[in-house]
Parts: C-alpha cells; sequence; structure tokens
C-alpha cells in the first residue's frame, strides 16, 4: 500500500473549491515535486494531507506504517519565522511535540535525534546560536533539521528555496538528494523553481485545482513540449 493516497479529494473553502477531484499516491522512498500557479491549491491540497484541513469530499488513507503526526512538514517561511526568538537548538527540538504527548521534557533519545539532524544539516556548531541570527540558508536548515525530526519516511517542504540565493538554494537541494538517495526519504516539495526542483524527481505533479499532469520527470518534459 502507498504511503498516502489521495482519491477523488476536494477542498473547498466559503462554498469554492480550492482543489477538486484529487488522485494521488505517495510511494515509500519516492521523491514528487508538485508544480503550480499560485493560487492553484497546491498548499491548500498539503495542509489537507496533513490533516490540517478537513476535505469536502474524498478519502485520504495513510498506510506502510506512516503515521500523519510522524510526518515531516517545512510550511512556507513567514517573517515571524525569520525573526524568532529562539536558540537553533530550541528550535530544532520543537518538531518532536508532537512525539512527546503530555511529557513536558524531552528524553535522551529525543535530545540525540535533534542533535543528529543538526549534524546533518551541518549547524550543529550553531546549536546556541539564536535562530534570528542566521542567514537565510541556516535558517531553513534549522527548519528542516525541525522537520526531520518528526519525519519517519515522509518529508513535506512547501517552497522552500523561495527565499534562499542562489547558492544556499544549491545547498539545501543538494541535502534534499541526500536524505532521498542515502537515507531513503520520500519527499514531496511544491515548487515555483521548476528547472532545479524538477532535476531529482522521481515524479512531477502539476496541480491547476485539479491534477493537470502525474508522471514521470522524463514524461514531463515531453509534456510541456507538447502543452508550449
Amino acid at each position: 500500500m502507498a504511503l498516502m493516497e489521495l482519491k477523488s479529494v476536494t477542498v473547498a473553502f466559503e462554498g469554492h473549491a480550492a482543489v477538486e477531484n484529487v488522485c494521488l499516491k505517495l510511494e515509500r522512498g519516492e521523491y514528487t515535486v508538485m508544480l503550480g500557479r499560485n493560487g492553484s491549491g497546491k498548499s491548500t491540497l498539503m495542509r489537507a494531507m496533513l490533516g490540517l484541513v478537513r476535505p469536502k469530499s474524498g478519502q485520504i488513507r495513510i498506510g506502510d506504517g506512516l503515521r500523519r503526526d510522524h510526518i515531516g512538514y517545512m510550511p512556507q517561511k513567514t517573517q515571524a519565522q525569520r525573526d524568532f526568538p529562539a536558540a537553533v537548538e530550541e528550535v530544532v527540538r520543537s518538531g518532536l511535540i508532537n512525539r512527546m504527548g503530555r511529557r513536558m521534557f524531552y528524553t535522551a533519545e529525543e535530545k540525540a535525534r535533534a542533535f543528529e539532524n543538526m549534524r546533518l544539516l551541518s549547524i550543529e556548531d550553531l546549536r546556541k546560536t539564536s535562530y534570528a541570527a542566521l542567514s537565510g540558508g541556516q535558517q531553513q536548515r534549522a527548519l528542516l533539521a525541525r522537520a526531520l525530526c518528526a519525519a519517519d519516511g515522509l518529508l513535506m517542504l512547501d517552497e522552500p528555496v523561495s527565499a534562499l540565493d542562489p547558492e544556499a538554494t544549491e545547498e539545501f537541494y543538494g541535502v534534499l538528494r541526500m536524505l532521498h538517495r542515502e537515507r531513503g526519504m520520500a519527499i514531496l516539495m511544491i515548487s515555483h523553481d521548476v528547472r532545479s526542483a524538477v532535476r531529482d524527481a522521481d515524479k512531477v505533479v502539476v496541480l491547476d485545482r485539479e491534477v493537470r499532469f502525474d508522471g514521470t520527470r522524463a514524461a514531463y518534459a515531453q509534456w510541456r513540449k507538447d502543452n508550449a
């Protein structure tokens, strides 16, 4: 069974469909990039997949041992996030909150998980530094480490490179490439950076309220030519 399967999912706000009749599968270890113009419903669909928005109709099924509260999620970056008044270590560890239940303190194992994710993203030396004092690329690495604290098999990213310069963008894509190829992490990334984002994808989805395309990277390249 797929990690996640959407069957005829429609999400509406104030009576208007933001996404309509979406059918989609996410498989274990698969790298999927979701493309579409502004207002096409990409972020809304991702929030529905995370259980943050309730669909008007259709089904979203979780399978293959995945739990919704063990999905890593990196939302679009906001000004409030840029100025977050906490140390990097605190920001990263906050990704463990859903695992803690009613406990008030992190276990030694949870602290070790957070440190390992900071080490993986080469920010362990910054763990006591104020998050607000980091560069844009470093902040995104901290937010990705936070998402990885929650992730068991699936990572969802909403426009993760939109505020980064070209060098930081390439570094970030390199980290995602490593997570996918070496760690077997399934990734769903929303992006407007068509050329670079698609480069490492196993599958491409184009959304415009409905799914306009769902297929391999090679098939997507041909679809673009046919629809140019």
